[in-house]
Formats: structure tokens, sequence, C-alpha cells
């Protein structure tokens, strides 16, 4: 009987300890179903979570963000060096302080160029390269990435939100504007910045050259995991550089032609990766011996802060040493020209002694360069540029004339017959004769060998009175007289 009522008194406590085994599971379940859902490329991406903004962001060193940066001149011009030389975090704080993030940026405030360094972040695979991958204990164990990489996507995930909104409210010109600039910051960068751009063209890769499976690269065109249609997406961000095998094929070439390697095999893996690449070959090559970069230098524009949006791209390599090494040979009298040009002196100068230190650190504040009262080389084609780039014919005739031997610059016949172009539509006879013999030779496929067009530049500039046309010229007229006598 006592066995009985034990047994009786036993049931509910069973019961109750079924229902809470099963309520317990349920919990379990549903906490793990909601990491799991929140689970990216590296696991659980509770770093998602906007509230928690501030720890999820990558720590920056005291010297950006400490309060020597009311220097704002100085701040902006570190930035920008490091940022042209690749440093992802350095264009993320760039893209940050342009878009005026802080109160204390608004006057510099400049959505093409913020837009310009956000992007270029997004480009850079110091963004998304895994770095020290590791298994995690505990409740990290559901996230393979270091904290690296988690702090990484997080500055990702929030600069394209913010990119696809500034290119959201911009005009076709501005967005354009933004493209062009990037593709001349990464055309300094040698075969790794034309593979940055190959792959901004090439379809197979996403939005911003990152692998196509990135969790950011999906987000961006509003791909879930598994590849299905999934929330949200960054239209305007993603469709920044149109996809096209062409460009892809163009900027692959153009890697090769710097002589690295790497890239040749890159090419090739490129035109075996999808039926009918290889077939551009030929047309790719014309197209890239006639390519020249958006800008000669970064667009120097004066914004409304007076702080000017310097170029910090350096010479790369030995031929851009070497040939800045032969300025000795480029008589000064044609820099002289172009400071007056530009307004640094109220005459032409013949040496570099005959500048006063404070019209050198008027030239270097309009390049936005360090103000140390020391004309260097590259300052020195930078005002030949500079005086190009704003009309002066003199100044473009002696660019192109550059581009032509290696002065200054690398020998470069494509920017070489822009410049002369530039000049012949303003008249310049020299430039004329320069474009005659272009079209006369057919000069490394820049210009195709069209001896009709060659003569009539060259008539044209002997009627402006240059003289070598117009001995050549007689000279040819001497023999059509003979032959007409005969």
């Amino acid at each position: 009987m006592r066995d009985r009522d034990a047994s009786r008194d036993e049931r509910p406590r069973r019961r109750l300890g079924g229902q809470v085994a099963v309520v317990s599971a349920v919990a379990l379940l549903a906490l793990t179903a909601g990491a799991l859902a929140s689970c990216g490329d590296n696991g659980a991406a509770f770093w998602r979570r906007a509230d928690n903004a501030a720890a999820n962001q990558c720590p920056r060193p005291q010297s950006i963000t400490g309060p020597e940066f009311n220097a704002q001149e100085a701040g902006l011009r570190l930035l920008r060096r490091e940022a042209f030389r690749g440093d992802f975090f350095a264009q993320l704080e760039l893209g940050s302080r342009y878009a005026a993030s802080r109160a204390t940026d608004k006057n510099i405030e400049d959505p093409i160029e913020s837009a310009v360094w956000t992007g270029l972040a997004l480009a850079n695979d110091e963004g998304y390269a895994p770095i020290n991958r590791v298994n995690r204990r505990g409740w990290d164990g559901f996230r393979s990435g270091s904290r690296y990489d988690d702090c990484r996507a997080w500055e990702r995930h929030v600069a394209y939100q913010r990119l696809n909104r500034q290119l959201g409210q911009m005009t076709i010109n501005e967005q354009a504007a933004v493209r062009d600039r990037m593709i001349y910051v990464l055309s300094t960068q040698d075969a790794e910045g034309f593979r940055t751009l190959a792959r901004l063209h090439d379809a197979l890769y996403g939005p911003f050259g990152e692998p196509s499976d990135n969790r950011e690269a999906r987000e961006a065109i509003g791909r879930n995991a598994s590849g299905g249609q999934g929330r949200g997406g960054f239209y305007s961000a993603a469709s920044l550089f149109p996809r096209n095998d062409v460009d892809a094929y163009l900027y692959n070439y153009l890697a090769t032609q710097t002589g690295d390697v790497g890239s040749y095999v890159l090419l090739k893996d490129f035109e075996r990766s999808s039926p009918g690449r290889s077939q551009y070959g030929s047309f790719v090559e014309a197209k890239a011996r006639q390519w020249v970069p958006p800008f000669e230098f970064y667009p120097n524009d004066a914004p409304a802060s007076g702080v000017p949006f310097s170029d910090e791209s350096r010479p790369r390599g030995d031929a851009y040493e070497y040939a800045l090494g032969r300025m000795t040979e480029l008589p000064f009298v044609h820099v002289g020209r172009a400071l007056r040009y530009l307004g640094v002196t109220e005459t032409v100068v013949s040496r570099p002694a005959d500048l006063s230190a404070r019209q050198i650190q008027t030239l270097e504040a309009m390049l936005g360069h360090d103000m140390d009262s020391r004309l260097s080389w590259l300052e020195m084609v930078r005002a030949i540029q500079l005086a190009a780039v704003n009309g002066s014919s003199e100044a473009q005739l002696v660019l192109a004339v550059m581009y032509s031997e290696g002065i200054g610059v690398p020998t470069d016949y494509a920017r070489a017959f822009h410049w002369y172009s530039q000049a012949d539509k303003q008249g310049s006879p020299e430039a004329k004769f320069a474009v005659s013999t272009y079209f006369a030779l057919g000069v490394a496929g820049v210009a195709d060998q069209d001896k009709a067009e060659a003569v009539a530049s060259r008539i044209d500039s002997a009627l402006a009175g240059f003289g070598p046309s117009a001995s050549r010229l007689q000279a040819v007229l001497s023999q059509v007289s003979r032959s007409q006598r005969r």
C-alpha cells in the first residue's frame, strides 16, 4: 500500500521534471538557432548590432584620434600619404573625415572625396583577406575568424552603408568623378593597382573586387549565404563600376606591362576563366597602348575648407627614379615659364636659385606638399603638369616632350600624344608638327599610321611658321616640281 502511494507521489514529480527538461531543451535550441541565424562567413555575427558599434570598430592609434589632430591640414596630409600607399585604415579614416562624421570635420565635408576613399578602402584587399584564423572556445567557438577579421568586417559593413547613401544622392557626373579619381589612385600603384581595377570590372568578383562569396559582397548585392535573395542590398555602391570583360581584360593587360610576372599568370587565368574571353586579346592590346589615366595628377581642387586635395603618390621603381634624375637635362626656363603661368612668380626665372623661399612655399601649398622651401625634382615636374592641366600650351608641349624622351616622367607615348594633341588644339605649330610625326610613323600603335593626315598636319605647321616643317615641305615641293618638269 505504501509502495502504491509512493508511486502516485512520484508521478507528478516525473511529469514536472519532464516538462522542465523539454522547456530547457527548447530554450537551448532557440538560443543556438538565434546564434547560428546571425552567422556569416566567420560564424556568429553578433557585431551586427548597431548599438554596439563602438566596440565593433577596429582601434585607431592615438596619433589619429588624439587632440593633436586639431592641426587639421597636417593630419589630412598624413592620412593621404598613408592612404595613397594602400593603408586600409587610413583610407577608412579619410572617408570618415570627408563625410564629416565628427562635428569638428564639418568644414572639410566633401561627399565626393569621402566616397573616393571609402570606395578605395572597400577595394583594398587589406580589408578582407583573412588574418590569423582561429577556432575559438566557448561561445566564441561559433566564429572561426580572429577578432581582427571581425572588426574589419564590421568596418567594411559600415563603409558599404555610407558609400551607398552618398552615391545614391549624387548625379551621374558626380559618380563619374568618384570613379575617375579611384582609377587614378589605383593606377599609381603599379601592377597591384591595375589588378585591383581588373577585379572591379570583372563580374566574377564582388562589387569591389573581393571574392564573390565574401559576406559584405553578398550583402551589397542583396544575397544571403546560400546565394538566394536576401534582405536589403547596397545597389548604388554595387553598381559604381560597370562590369564588362573588355575593361577587366584591359587592366589585367596593363598590369602585365609593368613587368610583374604574377600579373601575367593572372592574365592567362582570366583568359581561361570564361568562354570567349581570349578573343578580345588583339583589341585590348591596341586599346592598352592608347590608355591614359583620367588625370595627370590627383585634382588639387581648392574646396571650401581651403585644405587642398594633395597628391601623395610617389614615383615607384627604377624607371621613375631614373626619369626624375634626368630633370637636370630639362632647361629650367621651362619650369620658370610654368611658374609664371601659375602666378607663382611675376617674371620667368631661369635658375632654381632665383626663386625665393616664399615662392617655393607658394608652389608647395598649391600642390598640398609639405612646405620645406626646397624645390624638388618632383615639384618641378608637378609645376609643368599643373600649368599644362590649367591650359598653358607651352607647358603642354614641354610635358609631351618629357613623356616622349623619358625626362622627369617615364617614357609614355600615349600620354605624349595626348599632350601634343592638347597643345595642337590651342594652335601650337610645334605640337602640330609632332602630331604629324606620330601619324607618319604610327608610333607604338598610339596613332595609326596615316600619311595623308601627316602631310596635312605638316602643311598646317609650316603655314604657322614652324621651321623644320617648312624645310621639309620645301623639299617635297621641289621634288614634285622636278617630276612635273620631266
